[in-house]
């Protein structure tokens, strides 16, 4: 067992969160998403070029890198973070070029010696796993993978090849933000995924609210929530960890209550 298949192998959806390391007082912020009642900790790696992102998490990336943050500091940050909380997943999400510059064997270890437990690399396809995903799986982390609305079943295999940890689902076709996908259609997709895989399942993009939290926890095996937890950060600064406890706290009561009702 790993901490990721723990996280997910309670018998209920996991509250996924996402913050840019280097972003604010970052510690406090990841403290605070445990003490909220995240379930896994999504640690984004600033980069000039975050492509898939939207304003908030742009923004973010600025914030941070303004601050001199590096690649050396979010592993830095990581490391702490196992120290502090020995059961939590953390995983790394970014971009390719900071995660392979160095070499991806490089990366795959420094990743272990961390604690790290999964990589989601935003920009590396599955036909380039070579460039990335073979190394980290020879250190023993998850290289969990992306699917979109628009990954059909001829690609989906491609998708699975390789893939551990958990599949994270993008609900809408474009960057982060606020937009979120029609409920049925996110009931439709994580149907034919399931079907598919024996991974978790976890869903995001556009989850705000515990509303919209709960109802996707009814239906998925994670409920990723990103974007509304960096504008915390972004409006509050030194003083977002208070802020961003709260409102996990607000997500994390509806989702297990969700994890209540029958399917």
């Amino acid at each position: 067992m790993t901490r990721l298949s723990t996280a997910f192998g309670k018998g209920n959806p996991a509250l996924v969160t996402f913050v840019t390391g280097g972003d604010g007082p970052t510690t406090a912020i990841l403290d605070s998403l445990v003490e909220g009642g995240a379930d896994v900790i999504e640690l984004g790696m600033p980069f000039t070029d975050p492509m898939a992102d939207g304003p908030a998490i742009q923004a973010a990336n600025l914030r941070s890198l303004a601050a001199g943050t590096t690649t050396a500091d979010i592993l830095a940050i990581a490391t702490a973070f196992r120290q502090r909380h020995p059961d939590v997943p953390i995983v790394l999400m970014g971009y390719a070029n900071p995660m392979t510059r160095r070499g991806s064997d490089w990366f795959a270890d420094r990743c272990k010696e961390a604690g790290v437990d999964g990589v989601i690399c935003v920009d590396i396809p599955p036909e380039e796993d070579d460039s990335l995903g073979r190394a980290l799986r020879g250190s023993g982390i998850d290289l969990i993978r992306l699917a979109t609305p628009t990954t059909d079943a001829a690609r989906l295999p491609q998708v699975l090849n390789g893939a551990s940890g958990f599949l994270y689902y993008v609900s809408v076709a474009g960057i982060t933000g606020k937009q979120q996908a029609a409920q049925a259609s996110i009931e439709d997709a994580v149907a034919r995924l399931k079907a598919a895989t024996d991974l978790p399942v976890a869903v995001g993009f556009g989850i705000r609210t515990p509303d919209q939290a709960a109802a996707i926890a009814r239906v998925a095996d994670g409920v990723v929530v990103g974007s509304a937890i960096v504008e915390l950060v972004g409006q509050h600064g030194e003083d977002a960890p208070r802020h961003v406890r709260d409102y996990i706290a607000t997500l994390s009561s509806a989702v297990r209550a969700a994890r209540k009702e029958p399917v």
